[in-house]
């Protein structure tokens, strides 16, 4: 028996094969109409397993929006593109209260959060009034109209893009919003020979791309608990813990390289996210404990928009990935 109330193991790996074997079916249905991405299909679905949200930051054009719509179908669960744009209001979002003449009441008018999967697209280009409303949404998963509270459906996954914060007209995200999303990622451009898949496979005016449904809502909520029971040893919790310590205190962690590079390290709030990634991780891969590789695995896209660099850092064009880097460098492997 593992420690405190964990189950055995083997019952575990039993319970990961009975509950969780959609996660195969569903990447196989996505490697039939997405090209490359791994990275970003296997972060979502740890998302949707932990109970999280991603951030993704890249330009125009890499699969974003295919990606999360292709994992809403194979899933049979409803997708929301939000387009967010300067002059969109929070009531665009939520809903709102509509007053009727004719019987004298206000009726309620839900807004198109109310879906499983939303794509929040340029999220930076929406003013923090509009923010603020859909990660109020994204951390209480519920929306309050009127006197009414609403629960919004499970599962629930925001997949929020922004552009990079040299192009003109967007806002910069505050820490603090940054900070309740799971995972940041960085979309990059595909290798050559994924852009000839790619091309080979929509360079038509008319692309098949044909999703079978292979999962239910109710299997995501299921493997959830899994999540759970996956076991974590008593040193690779001090591990994740040591790690985020050394974001805000490095000296203490003998990484005297770092001291002066970070304004603001991570919140306990990433203690809890890197934990329930990596345990997310495990259960994807088919395992029911957690490895040192793991945190490893899921550390910088858990970390790299909660450690904020000083102007020292920027001035001598260090970024948060690097710094980040180095920690995992220096901190002992248990």
């Amino acid at each position: 028996m593992n420690e405190g109330s964990q189950q055995p193991t083997q019952q575990v790996e039993e319970e990961i094969q009975r509950h969780a074997g959609w996660i195969s079916a569903v990447r196989e249905q996505l490697g039939r109409v997405v090209v490359g991405q791994h990275a970003l299909v296997d972060r979502l679905l740890i998302g949707l397993i932990a109970n999280g949200h991603v951030l993704l930051e890249g330009m125009p054009g890499l699969a974003k929006t295919l990606v999360i719509n292709t994992l809403s179908q194979s899933l049979q669960t409803q997708f929301n593109r939000l387009q967010f744009t300067p002059d969109l209001l929070p009531a665009d979002l939520v809903g709102t209260l509509i007053y009727s003449p004719r019987d004298g009441q206000f009726q309620t008018r839900m807004g198109p959060i109310f879906a499983n999967m939303i794509l929040a697209d340029e999220i930076n280009r929406a003013p923090a009034k509009v923010q603020s409303a859909l990660l109020e949404a994204m951390q209480e998963r519920q929306v309050t109209l009127g006197d009414q509270t609403y629960p919004l459906p499970d599962p629930f996954l925001v997949m929020a893009t922004q552009n990079p914060l040299e192009q003109e007209g967007t806002y910069r995200l505050p820490e603090a919003q940054l900070d309740r999303f799971l995972f940041k990622l960085v979309v990059d451009y595909p290798s050559r020979d994924e852009e000839l898949m790619i091309q080979e496979r929509m360079g038509t005016t008319t692309p098949s791309l044909k999703v079978s449904p292979v999962a239910q809502p109710e299997q995501v909520v299921a493997a959830r608990s899994i999540v759970n029971s996956i076991y974590i040893d008593t040193r690779v919790r001090e591990y994740i813990v040591d790690l985020v310590r050394a974001t805000r205190d490095p000296v203490e962690y003998q990484l005297n390289d770092l001291r002066g590079l970070i304004r603001v390290g991570a919140s306990p709030r990433a203690t809890i996210n890197l934990t329930l990634a990596s345990k997310a991780l495990a259960l994807i891969q088919g395992r029911a404990f957690v490895t040192p590789q793991d945190v490893k695995d899921v550390g910088l896209d858990v970390l790299r928009h909660r450690v904020i660099t000083s102007f020292e850092a920027e001035a001598q064009e260090i970024q948060s990935e690097a710094i980040i880097g180095k920690i995992f460098e220096g901190l002992p492997v248990p």
